[in-house]
């Protein structure tokens, strides 16, 4: 392993989405549809497996917690941190089904959803996706390169230009922390 090519791995990718003109553009658009969300009485959902689970719950926490300073809290949440519900759900409907439930028990047209997977191909985000469509909800999603079978499921697809599952995760926190720093600057400025 080494760890300078590490970082300088991680610093070209952040390089990569600095001069990627279209990207910011969708980061700039995605924030905007969460803010016009939240001012008309909608909710932030996050969902996503594994790292992108933790990258879920953290961004959540970020908006519904504080970010820079304090200030009310915004409704976002995880849709897997109820380990009774993910488990019974995942055990009688099939793990695929985990999030898409939710999302018909809680989500409403003008929602936000934010779907996260490195491949864009993890099933039970896709299936969370489509059904959050069909409920009229706006959908964002972060990916990697290709935004894999996600990138037609999104209103905005914000898909980090690698394939290194870890570079891409890197990228998706910097990207979730300056939506939620875009965010809470607009609903709560100083």
């Amino acid at each position: 392993m080494n760890i300078r090519q590490s970082i300088e791995n991680s610093i070209a990718l952040k390089n990569k989405i600095l001069n990627n003109v279209a990207l910011l553009d969708t980061i700039e658009k995605a924030a905007d549809e969460i803010i016009s969300s939240i001012k008309h009485g909608g909710k932030v959902l996050f969902c996503g497996n594994g790292g992108s689970a933790a990258d879920a719950q953290h961004l959540a926490a970020e908006l519904s917690g504080r970010f820079y300073y304090d200030r009310d809290p915004l409704p976002a949440e995880a849709l897997h941190v109820n380990t009774s519900y993910l488990t019974a759900v995942a055990n009688d409907y099939g793990y695929d089904e985990v999030f898409s439930r939710m999302i018909k028990g809680s989500g409403k047209k003008g929602d936000v959803l934010v779907g996260i997977s490195t491949s864009g191909n993890s099933k039970n985000v896709i299936k969370a996706l489509e059904t959050a469509a069909a409920i009229g909800m706006i959908t964002i999603g972060f990916t990697g390169n290709t935004g894999g079978k996600m990138k037609d499921l999104c209103c905005y697809l914000v898909n980090v230009p690698s394939d290194d599952t870890p570079r891409i995760q890197e990228a998706h926190i910097l990207i979730g922390h300056i939506i939620c720093e875009i965010v809470e600057s607009k609903i709560y400025p100083r």
